[in-house]
């Protein structure tokens, strides 16, 4: 097997997480080449209830904004620890993994008509982190080099990292809270 080969790698991505990225990637792919527009996937809880467009209580959680630096970081998190997750807490227990992210996803929907927050995908993938953190509470970690600090603290030091860049904490909060 060739180290660099992406189809190894993508091919060795345990199933649950294969598919939430793909559809993730494919989602942002279909956006930015104006195929579907975001416009018709956010999530609107009176276009839900009223106009039955069903659709957008899980497409919300599959846009991560335009192709940048931050939908590469989200890419990185949600494959690193939703595949962690998989790999070694849900080993063999596929089905529990997925309703894991089934409860996420439902909660926060229930959340979310009290926000005003359009996709939820990053809340869902804070959660992850913030489970894999719970479970991997000796795991140490530093943040480029500089700041050691334990894996149940990485959901924390990625929000102050989002707060200094300005970023919004809304939806990590979110995503911490589900978690």
């Amino acid at each position: 097997m060739n180290v660099g080969d992406p189809f190894d790698w993508y091919f060795d991505i345990p199933v649950v997480s294969r598919v939430y990225f793909t559809a993730s990637f494919l989602t942002t792919a279909a956006c930015a080449l104006d195929l579907v527009s975001p416009f018709t996937l956010y999530f609107n809880y009176k276009l839900i209830v009223e106009k039955y467009q069903v659709w957008r209580l899980v497409t919300n959680f599959l846009f991560f904004g335009n192709f940048s630096l931050d939908f590469m970081f989200h890419m990185y998190f949600l494959i690193r620890y939703c595949r962690l997750l998989e790999d070694n807490s849900f080993r063999g227990r596929t089905a529990d993994f997925v309703c894991l992210i089934l409860y996420g996803g439902i909660a926060i929907t229930l959340i979310a008509p009290f926000v005003n927050v359009p996709f939820m995908g990053s809340a869902l993938t804070f959660m992850m982190v913030y489970i894999w953190g719970r479970r991997n509470e000796f795991i140490r970690m530093n943040l480029f080099g500089l700041f050691p600090f334990t894996a149940p603290y990485l959901p924390w030091v990625l929000l102050t990292f989002s707060f200094l860049l300005g970023g919004s904490t809304t939806v990590d909060l979110i995503g911490i809270a589900v978690g």
